[in-house]
C-alpha cells in the first residue's frame, strides 16, 4: 500500500471511531476524507489545494458551531460539558426533531425571504441580470441590453462595469435561523472558468445572528490575455433585544474586481467558418488588440482593477405597548412589542479605488487624451514607462431619524424625517506635475420614509422614500419615490410607482489625470444636473405562472461616454418604453418558460439597447424515488434583435456610444441538466453555446472596441465557443 493510501486508510478508521465520541467530529471526518480524495473532482492543479483546505476550513467551523448545540434549546452554548453515562447507548429520549428555519430580511423591511433550493433554471447566475451580457468572459465587465440608468443624486464615482459581481451595502441580507446553515457553491467551466461561493449563517443567541458570504471568480477566458479575477465578501449581523425595543444591524461589504483588458481581437472575420471549418478552431491563438509576448503569455500589460469598501451600523429604540406571553407550563416566556416611536442611527463610512495601469503603453493608444512617447515600443522593460491613472473616494455618512407607527401589530404604517450629513473625499494619483488633485464635499441632507409592506393575504403595501441635499457642492440634488401595491389572495400581487431624481455628474466623468496630462471636463457640463423620471407598474401570479411590468424613462442632460470616447451629455430630453413579460406553460411534467421584452428607442439618443429580446426554456421535470431526487432536463434559447451594441472603452473602464457598427446574432443555444438530491444537494451539468458548432449559426461579435491607428474597422469583443459547465450546490444544516 503506497503511503497516501496508508494514511487514508489511517485516518478513515481512526476518525470513524471518533466519530461517536462528539457532534462536530463526524463533520470533521468527512472534511479529511474529502481532502486526501480531492483529485477525485478533477480540479485544475493551481486551485485544488488551496480550495481542498477552504473546503476543509468551513466543515470544521460549521461542525464547530454544530457540535456546541443542545439539542431542545437551538443556538444554546452550553456551559460545561455534559456526560452520557451509558456506554453502549445513545441517550436521545429529550432529542427534537425540528426543522431546520432559515430566512434573511434587508434593512428597514420585515418581509421574510428564503434561499432558493429549487431545479427549474438552477443552471443560471442568479445575481446575474437576465439580459446582462459580458465581453465573452465571466467575470469582466458586464452591461445590461435592458436600460437601467445609475442613480447620481449623491456624490458618486462612477464605474458600473463590475456592479452585476459586486455585493452592495444596501442589499446585505440578515439572517435568522435556528440552526447552523451553511451553503456551498462551485462552478467549473471550459477555460479554467471558476467560480466559487461560500455562505455561512448562525444564531449566537435566538435574537443574535451572525452571516458571512464570500464568492471567488477566476477566468482565462476563451481569447488571449483577457483573464478575470473577483473577490467578493459579505458580512452581517442582526441584534434584537429580548424586550424587542432595541435592534441593531451591522454590515460589511468587500469587492476586489480585477480584468486584464486585451483591447479584443484583431479580426472576428478570423472565426468564421470556411468549406464547414472555422479558420481559427483554437480562440486562444486569434492575436488581441494589447497583445504583448515579451511581458508575458497569459496576462495582459494594460489592467484595471476595482476596489470597494463599505461599512453600516444602523440601530433603533423604540417605546410602545409591550405583552409578555407565557407557554403552556409557564417555563418559558416571549414579548411582543407594538411600537408607536422610535429613534434610529445609521453610519455609513466605506471607500472605493479604481486603478488603470498600463506596463507597456503605446503612445498611438493615449492620442486622444494626451502625447507622450515611452521607451516600452516593441519590448519590455520592468520598472519602465508606465500609464498609471488611479482615483480613491472616501466617504462617511451620519443619519438620525425619529420615526413613528400606525396601525396594529404585522399591519403598521411606519414613517420617519431624518437629517444627515456626510463628508467625501476624492484624491486622483499620482498627479500631473507631481500634484495630487484632492476635492473634500461637505454635505447635508433630509431624508424622508413612509413604509407599509403587505406582510399578509390580501394587504395592501404603499410607501414613499424622499431624500434632498440643502447644502454643499450638490444642493439640489433629490431622490423621490412612491409606490403602492397589494397581495391578491391566492391569486398574486401588483404594484405600482413613481420615481424621479436629480443628480449631478459622476467624478470619474468630470477628471481624467495622470502623471503626463489633467483633463477637467466638469466645465463641459456646465453644471448641468442629470434628470431622470420613472413610472412603473408589475403583475406576478404564481397561480398562473405568469409576470408582466413596464417602465416609462424620460431623461434629460443624459451623461455617457461620446464616439470620441470622452464624458458627454445629452441635452435633448427623450423618452424609453420597456414592457416585458414572463409566462410558464407546464403540460404534465413538460415546462415551457418564456421572457419577452421590448424597448421603444428614441431616435438620435446615444443609448445602444436591442428593441426585442427573448429568453425561452423547455424543460421535463420530475421527481423520483419517491421524492428524493427531482431533476430537470431540457434546452434553452437566448436571442435578441439586431442593433447597434455599445463599444467598450478600456482606458475609462467604461462602455461608449458607438453608431457605426450592427450585429445580428444567431439564437445562443444551450442544453441542461439539472438534478436535486433531497433537500441539501444540487447540480448541473451545461453545454452552452451550443450553436457555434451549427454552420452557418456560428456568432462573432458582442460588443466592439476601441480604434486602433491603420486600421479600417473596429476591433471586436468576440463570443465564446461552445463550452462545457459543470456545477453544485450543496447545503449543510445541523
Amino acid at each position: 500500500m503506497k503511503p497516501r493510501g496508508l494514511l487514508q486508510f489511517v485516518l478513515h478508521n481512526v476518525l470513524q471511531k471518533l466519530a461517536n465520541v462528539g457532534t462536530h467530529l463526524p463533520a470533521v471526518y468527512f472534511a479529511c476524507v474529502y481532502l486526501f480524495n480531492f483529485d477525485c473532482l478533477k480540479l485544475p492543479r493551481q486551485l485544488s489545494l488551496s480550495f481542498r483546505h477552504l473546503v476543509c476550513f468551513l466543515l470544521v467551523i460549521s461542525s464547530w458551531g454544530m457540535g456546541n448545540m443542545v439539542y431542545g434549546q437551538a443556538n444554546a452554548m452550553p456551559s460545561t460539558p455534559k456526560k452520557d453515562t451509558s456506554l453502549n447507548k445513545t441517550n436521545n429520549s429529550s432529542w427534537k426533531n425540528e426543522d431546520a428555519a432559515v430566512y434573511y430580511e434587508l434593512l428597514n423591511s420585515d418581509v421574510h425571504y428564503v434561499p432558493d433550493s429549487t431545479v427549474h433554471a438552477f443552471e443560471r447566475l442568479k445575481y446575474l441580470e437576465t439580459w446582462s451580457r459580458d465581453l465573452g468572459n465571466l467575470g469582466g465587465p458586464t452591461t445590461n441590453l435592458m436600460f437601467t440608468p445609475h442613480n447620481n443624486v449623491g456624490p458618486t464615482m462612477g464605474y458600473h462595469v463590475f456592479d452585476a459581481y459586486a455585493y452592495s451595502i444596501d442589499s446585505v441580507k440578515y439572517y435568522n435561523t435556528n440552526r447552523p446553515y451553511s451553503d456551498f457553491y462551485y462552478r467549473l467551466g471550459s477555460k479554467l472558468e471558476q467560480l466559487v461561493g461560500l455562505m455561512h449563517a448562525q444564531n449566537i443567541r435566538p435574537n443574535w445572528n451572525f452571516a458571512v458570504e464570500y464568492r471567488k471568480v477566476n477566468s482565462a477566458g476563451q481569447y488571449k490575455i483577457g483573464r478575470s479575477n473577483n473577490d467578493n465578501l459579505e458580512l452581517s449581523s442582526n441584534y434584537k433585544s429580548l424586550d424587542k425595543h432595541y435592534k441593531l444591524y451591522f454590515g460589511l461589504v468587500y469587492n476586489k474586481e480585477q480584468h486584464d483588458e486585451n483591447g479584443g481581437v484583431v479580426d472576428s472575420e478570423l472565426m468564421m467558418m470556411s468549406n464547414g471549418q472555422a479558420v481559427y478552431s483554437d480562440r486562444k491563438t486569434i492575436d488581441a488588440v494589447n497583445q504583448n509576448d515579451y511581458y508575458s503569455l497569459t496576462r495582459s500589460g494594460v489592467y484595471n482593477i476595482d476596489r470597494q469598501f463599505s461599512v453600516r451600523l444602523q440601530h433603533a429604540y423604540s417605546w410602545g405597548t409591550t405583552d409578555t406571553s407565557y407557554n403552556a407550563d409557564s417555563t418559558q416566556f416571549s414579548f411582543k412589542l407594538t411600537p408607536r416611536f422610535s429613534i434610529s442611527h445609521r453610519f455609513d463610512v466605506g471607500s472605493e479605488k479604481h486603478t488603470y495601469n498600463d506596463l507597456t503603453p503605446d503612445s498611438i493608444r493615449y492620442a486622444g487624451l494626451f502625447n507622450q512617447g515611452f521607451g516600452n515600443v516593441g519590448y519590455y522593460y520592468a520598472g519602465q514607462d508606465s500609464v498609471f491613472v488611479q482615483q480613491k473616494w472616501i466617504w462617511v455618512d451620519n443619519l438620525i431619524m425619529f420615526n413613528g407607527f400606525i396601525g396594529q401589530e404585522g399591519h403598521q404604517a411606519r414613517f420617519g424625517l431624518g437629517w444627515g450629513s456626510r463628508y467625501d473625499q476624492f484624491i486622483a494619483l499620482p498627479g500631473y506635475n507631481e500634484v495630487q488633485s484632492v476635492s473634500n464635499l461637505f454635505h447635508n441632507y433630509l431624508e424622508g420614509k413612509l413604509i407599509k409592506e403587505a406582510l399578509s393575504a390580501g394587504a395592501w403595501s404603499y410607501g414613499a422614500d424622499a431624500k434632498i441635499y440643502f447644502t454643499g457642492q450638490d444642493a439640489g440634488n433629490f431622490d423621490l419615490v412612491a409606490k403602492i401595491g397589494k397581495e391578491l389572495p391566492k391569486v398574486g400581487s401588483f404594484s405600482a410607482g413613481f420615481s424621479q431624481q436629480l443628480g449631478s455628474v459622476p467624478y470619474s466623468y468630470s477628471l481624467y489625470e495622470n502623471a503626463y496630462t489633467k483633463h477637467n471636463f466638469a466645465d463641459s457640463f456646465m453644471g448641468a444636473k442629470e434628470s431622470i423620471t420613472r413610472l412603473f407598474a408589475t403583475i406576478e401570479s404564481h397561480k398562473y405562472r405568469f409576470s408582466a411590468g413596464l417602465n416609462d424613462y424620460t431623461l434629460n442632460n443624459y451623461y455617457y461616454i461620446n464616439t470620441a470616447f470622452l464624458p458627454a451629455r445629452y441635452n435633448i430630453p427623450f423618452n424609453i418604453l420597456q414592457v416585458w413579460g414572463r409566462k410558464v406553460f407546464k403540460m404534465g411534467n413538460f415546462y415551457l418558460d418564456n421572457q419577452i421584452v421590448f424597448q421603444q428607442q428614441p431616435a438620435g439618443a446615444p443609448i445602444n439597447v436591442p428593441t426585442f429580446m427573448g429568453r425561452h426554456d423547455i424543460s421535463y421535470e420530475r421527481s423520483m424515488f419517491k421524492k428524493a431526487l427531482k431533476s430537470a432536463v431540457g434546452f434553452g434559447i437566448r436571442y435578441n434583435t439586431a442593433y447597434k451594441p455599445a463599444g467598450y472603452d478600456y482606458l475609462l473602464n467604461q462602455f461608449y456610444y458607438q453608431n457605426n457598427e450592427t450585429i445580428s446574432n444567431a439564437p445562443e443555444v444551450s442544453f441542461f441538466f439539472n438534478f436535486k438530491v433531497k433537500k441539501h444537494f444540487r447540480a448541473f451539468l451545461m453545454v452552452d453555446q451550443l450553436q457555434q458548432v451549427i454552420p452557418g449559426m456560428t456568432n462573432t461579435v458582442i460588443f466592439v472596441g476601441m480604434p486602433v491607428a491603420g486600421w479600417g474597422k473596429l476591433p471586436d469583443y468576440a463570443a465564446p465557443n461552445a463550452m462545457l459547465r459543470f456545477g453544485f450546490n450543496w447545503v449543510l444544516v445541523n
